[in-house]
């Protein structure tokens, strides 16, 4: 999960004001101390977290119509989001942006993974790449447009970064990406050539690129950018699973430069534009039913997720349906990222092991029902062990992986039950 622990802990906060028998101020100030504690964990700025927590204290004395415990889980829910930027940015189209920041932060893998999102939502877009410095930068680059499908442009060996921009043709493009040089620091020709192809480029939108493992370092580098060439946005890179997230998250809060998208994990569809309030609904197990719904239009038919859904809740799906079922979820990420967004599903017991379908055992699992019959397919409860064995000599797999698949199917259909009841 995104800042796992951060939002495991602001969880746990929540959870006493809905244990309480009533809200008086011994109550507010343990759940002040508390997400103070969180966000300190999370690198989170010390004056913004002294802020943050006074405005919950005085909005918790206001009057409501709601009851107290609605009141103050609204408030530390709206106070959060306020703090990472209330409205996500808005990037209009057409637009050109250029990519900045130094070396190791995830830069030409972002250009990628951006070109990708732009792409998926109909648009034409170009990647250019005028990094002289890195030596691999130019192969990179020109493999991700390959991968995602968009044009490129560079010139191999050419040392001059305003002579490859000058060279494309970019006059009929929805979006156009360029990826710029980094250093080890930001150093003085850095901020020379930076400035240089800005004046040739003119781009509408100058995006820093940073990691979020940089913590509280994250809050310098944004201002020292900020003041350089003047950033509209940030896009934090490696914030699946980092402890020290929540620095890069609020450094961009203090410059004033709003957070435009987050990568959530290596792949290049792990990425998604950053909504503050979806991604506190996410963090305090509120979920993100609007995104969830976005993923899920992306990889399956309207028509063939509702008759699953139904086929799921009911418990009479089989084998087929579960592969259908679980490979389209693949395609909306891990199945750990999902349950974030499915509202209340964090308070349900489902076992670990539900949620860490990998690919690889999807490919395995396609395999061993390349193998069974017609009956075994649509009824796998007939699968007995010398079945079992066939199956898995006939696949060219261990018995242990058929039995994991069977496990698994056993286990979906329980968690059905499960969902249908809650």
């Amino acid at each position: 999960m995104v800042l796992d622990k951060l939002g495991t802990s602001l969880k746990a906060a929540l959870s006493k004001i809905a244990n309480a028998l009533f809200v008086d101020d011994t109550l507010i100030n343990e759940l002040t101390r508390e997400i103070q504690r969180a966000l300190l964990q999370s690198d989170v700025n010390v004056q913004l977290v002294s802020d943050l927590t006074k405005s919950i204290k005085a909005r918790a004395k206001e009057t409501s119509r709601l009851t107290k415990k609605e009141q103050l889980i609204n408030i530390v829910y709206e106070e959060l989001t306020n703090f990472l930027g209330k409205e996500p940015k808005e990037i209009k189209l057409p637009t050109k942006i250029m990519l900045i920041g130094l070396f190791g932060n995830g830069k030409t893998t972002t250009a990628g993974k951006l070109a990708k999102f732009y792409k998926k939502r109909g648009n034409k877009v170009a990647l250019i790449q005028t990094d002289t410095w890195r030596p691999a930068a130019y192969e990179q680059l020109k493999q991700l447009a390959a991968q995602v499908g968009v044009d490129f442009y560079g010139i191999k060996n050419e040392k001059d970064p305003v002579n490859i921009y000058n060279s494309a043709k970019l006059s009929n493009y929805d979006v156009v990406i360029i990826d710029t040089a980094g250093r080890d620091a930001l150093s003085a020709d850095l901020i020379k050539e930076l400035n240089n192809i800005n004046n040739v480029m003119k781009a509408d939108e100058r995006i820093l690129v940073m990691a979020a493992d940089l913590g509280q370092a994250a809050q310098k580098q944004a201002e020292t950018f900020h003041k350089t060439v003047n950033v509209t946005s940030v896009i934090i890179t490696k914030l699946d699973g980092t402890a020290k997230g929540g620095g890069a998250l609020t450094a961009c809060a203090i410059t004033k430069a709003p957070v435009a998208f987050i990568g959530i994990g290596e792949k290049i569809d792990e990425f998604e534009q950053f909504n503050p309030k979806r991604f506190v609904s996410r963090l305090l197990g509120m979920g993100d039913i609007e995104t969830l719904l976005e993923k899920a239009k992306e990889s399956i038919t309207e028509e063939k997720a509702e008759d699953l859904g139904k086929r799921f809740l009911k418990g009479e799906f089989n084998l087929l349906d579960l592969y259908d079922q679980m490979q389209a979820m693949s395609k909306m990420g891990s199945l750990s990222k999902l349950a974030e967004m499915i509202p209340g599903f964090s308070q349900l017991k489902i076992p670990k092991e539900l949620l860490g379908v990998q690919e690889e055992k999807l490919k395995k699992w396609r395999f061993a029902m390349d193998s069974m019959t017609k009956q075994e397919l649509e009824e796998p409860e007939c699968i007995t062990g010398k079945r079992v064995e066939r199956i898995a000599s006939g696949s060219g797999l261990k018995v242990q992986d058929v039995r994991e698949l069977l496990k698994q199917y056993a286990q979906a259909k329980k968690m059905g039950k499960m969902l249908k009841g809650g």
